[in-house]
């Protein structure tokens, strides 16, 4: 696309006479060349003006930045910028126009083989609704895409994943690489971080899915308005065309509210009215979905856990708003499977039942333990907390650890630049709060303070014993422990099947993804 065809932001300044051909975009300065629109942004530490030398010494043919990015470009590549072979579009928020701007280059925008867009965000349970989506989709016959914190996958094919939404003119080039592929339908995980920083404009979902709200990134969002305001987002116009949203408690009642786009609401608790109501039935995991239109389908979680009925239910509900047929969707969730890498993955299924989750929040720890409760006893969980994030969560993190399980083993989680012992100390003061104030299951001796990760992991195992329930909680999928700025291998699947293996325990069919 030619450079004059873009359709600018009013406020747009352009320099330079040039009218180049654009076949990308990049906001990377490592990797940005000829043919490329380059974005020099601002950053926390440096502009991205700084490295305007060397990217413009590469060919680069157009730039994207502020006022204050022109000045720094001017002075490093004066001789570039009077030759007239680079182009500058200045705005005053760059990033604010990066995504439109992308999808227009790479044609997202308006492509009739552009794939159907799904986006699922809430603090909890992203991860899985998306696999979900994505499996049903496949059963349906679709040829699919899948972006997350765990995979991005163009047609079956994995593609590396650096972050839960990748930056725009990552996402709209990976929008571009599906529909070359034929992708039909793309399953996305939308974190309130993207939104944000507005690294999903100018992607417009056919149905937007909101899973649930509780403490997390309150490093990043100052307040809980703050990250609850984020979400909001993608339930506007420029983002969704529609909506499903969970009603599990205020938080999803406002989003239902705030919404500017038509939403359904879902839930299992008849007393709100939900649009979808979730019956559960007896067995673990099977339910009934009552739509909005009197229709019904009977389906089973295809993961274990409770909370897991209700995201099968809002990926099943989300599929309907985007067209799909009751009957072809009780078609589809017929015999399920999804295996989600650190998602209530079980290690060892039984003797003991070893299961490691990416539950890193009071929230998903509690849901987590609520849903092994009658698996095993005792019920022995391995928990910790990250360092240079929300450090509020610490000790909810362990008061919700005592008042769950049967043994509390706390360790280190990824303690990044932060003391791992002032970490674990936090951690440990919420347990003791909770036996403080009565509300602890587990007795006080069986509190423990373990590090390092894999010694924890080892007492774990042998309180747990033949008969018990292990849960290794916060890391999951994750195949490193950063400690001290140094990422060491590390991964909770591996080493609680070796933790068993020494112990004499386990069972061969576990299923671990490596």
């Amino acid at each position: 696309m030619r450079l004059s065809h873009l359709r600018l932001p009013p406020a747009a300044r352009l320099l330079g006479q040039g009218d180049p051909e654009l076949v990308g975009v990049s906001h990377d300065s490592r990797t940005a060349g000829p043919g490329d629109l380059w974005a020099a942004l601002p950053g926390a530490r440096v502009h991205g003006a700084e490295f305007a030398a060397e990217v413009l010494a590469r060919g680069v043919p157009a730039v994207l930045t502020d006022e204050a990015g022109l000045a720094r470009i001017r002075s490093l590549s004066a001789e570039r910028l009077a030759s007239g072979d680079v182009t500058v579009l200045v705005v005053e928020n760059p990033r604010s126009v990066l995504g439109g701007l992308a999808a227009q280059v790479y044609g997202t925008d308006a492509h009739p083989d552009s794939p159907l867009l799904l986006g699922v965000t809430g603090t909890n349970g992203k991860t899985t609704t998306v696999f979900i989506l994505d499996a049903l989709l496949r059963a349906l016959g679709r040829t699919t895409g899948l972006i997350g914190t765990v995979a991005t996958e163009v047609a079956g094919v994995s593609v590396p994943s650096v972050r839960t939404t990748p930056e725009a003119p990552e996402l709209h080039s990976l929008f571009a690489q599906m529909r070359a592929a034929g992708v039909q339908a793309c399953s996305m995980e939308v974190s309130s971080h993207a939104l944000a920083q507005h690294r999903v404009d100018g992607a417009r979902f056919a149905v937007a899915g909101f899973t649930n709200l509780s403490q997390d990134h309150l490093d990043f969002h100052p307040t809980m308005e703050d990250y609850f305001s984020a979400k909001a987002r993608l339930f506007t116009p420029a983002h969704s065309r529609a909506g499903v949203v969970v009603v599990e408690d205020e938080w999803g009642a406002r989003m239902a509210r705030a919404a500017e786009v038509p939403v359904a609401t879902l839930s299992d608790d008849p007393g709100v009215s939900p649009d979808h109501l979730v019956l559960r039935g007896e067995a673990p995991g099977e339910f009934e979905l009552r739509l909005a239109d009197g229709s019904r389908l009977r389906a089973r979680a295809p993961l274990p856990g409770a909370f897991n009925v209700t995201n099968t239910a809002l990926a099943l509900a989300m599929l309907h708003a985007a067209g799909v047929g009751t009957e072809e969707l009780a078609s589809a969730a017929s015999g399920l499977t999804v295996t989600v890498p650190g998602r209530m993955e079980q290690v060892s299924p039984a003797h003991p039942l070893a299961v490691v989750d990416y539950s890193h929040t009071p929230d998903a720890l509690d849901k987590v333990l609520t849903g092994l409760q009658d698996t095993g006893s005792p019920l022995v969980v391995v928990v910790g907390a990250g360092g240079d994030r929300d450090s509020g969560k610490r000790p909810l993190m362990g008061r919700v650890a005592a008042q769950r399980a049967d043994a509390v083993i706390v360790t280190d989680d990824n303690p990044r630049s932060e003391d791992p012992a002032a970490i674990r100390a936090a951690v440990l003061a919420g347990a003791r709060e909770a036996l403080a104030d009565g509300s602890a299951r587990v007795r006080p001796e069986a509190i423990r303070e373990c590090a390092p990760r894999g010694a924890a992991i080892d007492l774990a195992v042998s309180l747990a014993g033949a008969e018990g329930t292990l849960l290794v909680a916060g890391k999951g999928h994750e195949t490193g422990q950063e400690i001290a700025g140094t990422v060491h291998p590390f991964d909770d699947r591996a080493r609680t099947r070796d933790a068993l293996a020494s112990a004499g325990l386990g069972s061969a069919h576990g299923r671990v993804q490596d």
